[in-house]
């Protein structure tokens, strides 16, 4: 008599856009394992159940989020996997017409809905597991998301739409995953929202970023914490304080302005003018001299002139921020600015979108080789070629510039920190020696 044998199930979890959904899969991840699924993370091995964590943000990102749940449906078609599901922003904002317009697609749960996810699997919702995360970056960094949602109502962003309201998660939890992570062997943590300076409003009716930061300054075996996403408008000054208090803190912040004009930025709904952004980057200048900004901008908003373009512009070359990226304009359902009309073409956007880091390319070249001569402290990521590649506190991973050193000579542990003095400079690299102890 045969016996038949039960293939286990595999799930792949594949995940797309922001450092957000990459902690919502690492959450879905530690729930999975924890029921027993043999489960992977953006894997190249079969698997016969797909989750796509989508992405909604802009165009280009919705039309990469379709585009892969096609992929698997057309997989699906051929038998070659079970289940396919997808979860994240883009399920959330258009699960009605998705679910018609792509029926293999087997269920569609929103940003919010892990729990559901997992009954669909037949798998439990372990709250013990809240605080506790298995991580799919780099084992020596991690990203700590601090809350969810946003209250902004900014006239392009279609973000609050998909995440909902503000909702800050209290210190002492976070301090607690924080503590897990560094038991795993995390060293730099990145503080992750969809609006930073808002952490606490909601919960300890004041802004209560420099309180969460203290308290993780004094988890054992994080070093580093880097700052990502702070809205501009009335933003928390004693952030800056705290910033040169605690040595953990990077001297570094991600402050997405968007733009410079005051005419877009009324149109945007950014509650702040050119003058407050100036004087915001100069105060934090001359509290924390060596800090570094990264900011990002918005090219081709609906009603963009020669002449707003060019304040932009201008406004770059006057604040010489260290880091700059640039999005082109989306035109997205369902915001204020949708009743705009489009009207920049999208060569425009491109062309002012490339206007703008080719100003930024020669002012990092600038800042780049003003380091040349000097020591920092660097984390290695990864070897890459003939290279070690690390980053400094001035630096996150994936946007930023890094540091080489050259590997034929020279040995670094990745995860590890060491002291590179800095030989030569390109727009977007730094090299060096690794100084010995």
């Amino acid at each position: 008599m045969k016996t038949k044998t039960l293939r286990q199930d595999k799930v792949n979890v594949i995940t797309l856009g922001c450092s957000k959904n990459l902690v919502d899969s690492e959450n879905l991840i530690t729930q999975l394992k924890a029921n027993d699924f043999d489960v992977a993370h953006d894997s190249n091995e079969d698997a016969n159940i797909i989750i796509v964590n989508t992405c909604g943000f802009i165009d280009l990102a919705k039309e990469e989020s379709v585009n892969t749940i096609l992929q698997y449906a057309e997989v699906k078609k051929k038998g070659n996997i079970d289940k396919l599901y997808a979860t994240g922003c883009l399920s959330q904002r258009y699960r009605e017409e998705l679910e018609k317009e792509i029926p293999e697609v087997d269920a569609w749960f929103g940003t919010l809905e892990l729990p559901g996810l997992l009954a669909k699997l037949n798998a439990d919702y372990k709250h013990e597991l809240i605080g506790e995360r298995l991580i799919t970056t780099p084992q020596h960094f991690a990203y700590l998301k601090i809350s969810e949602g946003c209250n902004r109502t900014c006239s392009f962003c279609a973000i609050p739409l998909m995440r909902g309201k503000h909702t800050s998660k209290p210190i002492e939890a976070l301090v607690k995953e924080a503590q897990n992570l560094a038991r795993m062997g995390v060293k730099e943590l990145i503080l992750i929202a969809q609006e930073l300076t808002y952490y606490g409003l909601d919960i300890y009716k004041n802004r209560a970023l420099p309180d969460l930061l203290d308290a993780l300054c004094e988890v054992e075996g994080i070093e580093w914490i880097r700052l990502h996403y702070a809205y501009p408008s009335k933003f928390p000054l004693e952030i800056f304080d705290t910033m040169a208090r605690q040595t953990k803190v990077c001297n570094y912040l991600d402050i997405p302005l968007q733009h410079a004009s005051d005419t877009v930025l009324e149109r945007m709904k950014r509650q702040t003018t050119r003058l407050e952004q100036k004087a915001l980057i100069e105060y934090a200048r001359r509290v924390v001299p060596d800090i570094a900004i990264r900011t990002t901008f918005l090219a081709g908003f609906p009603g963009e002139t020669d002449e707003e373009f060019e304040d932009l512009c201008a406004f770059v070359e006057e604040m010489q921020f260290d880091r700059v990226g640039v999005f082109r304009y989306s035109h997205e359902e369902d915001t204020s600015a949708y009743l705009m009309a489009d009207d920049i073409p999208d060569e425009t956007k491109a062309d002012r979108a490339n206007r703008i880091m080719e100003l930024q390319q020669d002012i990092s070249f600038r800042h780049n080789m003003d380091k040349v001569g000097k020591t920092l402290k660097v984390l290695f990521d990864r070897k890459e070629g003939d290279y070690f590649v690390g980053r400094t506190e001035y630096d996150s991973p994936e946007v930023d510039n890094e540091v080489l050193v050259d590997a034929k000579n020279q040995f670094v542990r990745i995860g590890d920190f060491a002291m590179v003095r800095i030989t030569d400079a390109e727009e977007y690299d730094l090299y060096g020696n690794i100084v010995e102890s």
